[in-house]
């Protein structure tokens, strides 16, 4: 009787959520405890199950994988949190990276939040950090904003960040890059430093640095792949 309890007590404290980092590229990238983990929880919800399958084959990891991503994370959030309640232990991944920073997660931890479950973030890889003090721009004080809108709301963001003081934190994707340096020179000014890091601790790893005019010559006729972070001075 004393053992059963014993195990019960062991298995009420998997009442929690484990969001686990994973590399933004090189698969070395990745800490011991994220692989124990992802190996000892009951499931593992991904971003994308087939990118995190390369994962699991790397590291002989065995764990049922189930999709949560931006489409069905509203529908899927109350299924997960009962799950949760059931002592299912569960751990979350995006595709590269830490969860929630520009990927789902924010909505599942907040409902853990508010149904009084533990969450466990895991230290670990995040693009924008690896750009940032890598850039050579100030990175005591700087400011995240993700992808700025596509369209509508642009050209007003861009103004307001054009006057922020800190270090400026943008993803961008490859085809709307170029976009972007013609806008940083418009609406920052043509002596704007800033940087361009894309594939991140991958071969091809690349960081483009100085104004926009110097970025356009050091790029020339190529097009640029990858996802990208841009990290722009702040104002003087």
């Amino acid at each position: 009787m004393l053992l059963w309890l014993q195990i019960f007590v062991f298995k009420l404290s998997t009442l929690k959520l484990y969001l686990i980092p994973t590399p933004i590229g090189n698969l070395e990238d990745i800490t011991l405890r994220a692989i124990r983990l992802l190996k000892e929880v009951d499931i593992v919800l991904a971003e994308d199950t087939r990118q995190t399958k390369k994962l699991f084959a790397q590291y002989e990891i065995s764990t049922p994988l189930y999709a949560y991503h931006t489409h069905n994370e509203h529908r899927k959030t109350e299924q997960i949190i009962e799950l949760l309640q059931q002592n299912q232990s569960i751990a979350l991944v995006s595709d590269a990276g830490t969860p929630g920073i520009s990927d789902p997660g924010f909505l599942l931890v907040r409902a853990c939040v508010n149904n009084n479950i533990e969450v466990e973030c895991l230290p670990g890889p995040t693009a924008l950090v690896a750009a940032l003090v890598a850039s050579g721009l100030p990175c005591d004080r700087f400011i995240f904003e993700g992808f700025l809108p596509q369209k509508k709301g642009r050209k007003t963001k861009l103004e307001q960040l054009s006057t922020e003081n800190r270090t400026l934190l943008l993803y961008e994707s490859p085809h709307r890059i170029m976009k972007l340096i013609d806008q940083i020179e418009l609406y920052f000014g043509a002596d704007r430093k800033f940087c361009i890091a894309r594939e991140l601790s991958k071969i091809h790893e690349e960081f483009l640095r100085g104004t926009a005019k110097e970025i356009k010559e050091q790029i020339g006729e190529r097009k640029l792949k990858g996802e990208m972070v841009v990290v722009i001075e702040g104002k003087n």
